[in-house]
């Protein structure tokens, strides 16, 4: 199965990587320094799944046309209660297409959704 890594812009990048490390058990894989001072951080979520962070003004800089929206991304999780129990802005348990799934914003108010792992 191939990796697939998924670009981010966000403000404060350890902030943002902190708190995937803490509430989904990221783990740091990559640390990049950029020419503007800034770093780039990669965290692998879930087997040949990695998030790949970059600070907004780093991209403002060096590559405006692709700083947009943060795309909808769904992570599988077969620790589905436990995760639902320790992230504080976690949404309602809904049940979409067969699957539980609730959603969950992280510090700078991006929504993610978990999905409960068969």
């Amino acid at each position: 199965m191939q990796k697939m890594r998924t670009m981010l812009y966000v403000d404060d990048v350890e902030q943002i990587v902190d708190f995937w490390q803490e509430k989904l058990a990221a783990q740091v894989v990559e640390v990049n320094a950029l020419p503007d001072g800034s770093e780039n951080i990669v965290v692998t979520v879930a087997p040949n799944v990695e998030l790949s962070f970059f600070a907004k003004s780093f991209i403002r800089q060096y590559s405006p046309e692709v700083l947009g929206d943060t795309p909808s991304l769904i992570f599988y999780s077969e620790d589905f209660e436990a995760l639902h129990k320790r992230l504080a802005t976690a949404g309602e348990i809904v049940v979409n297409n067969g699957t539980r799934t609730f959603n969950f914003r992280d510090p700078e108010g991006n929504y993610f959704v978990i999905g409960e792992a068969k």
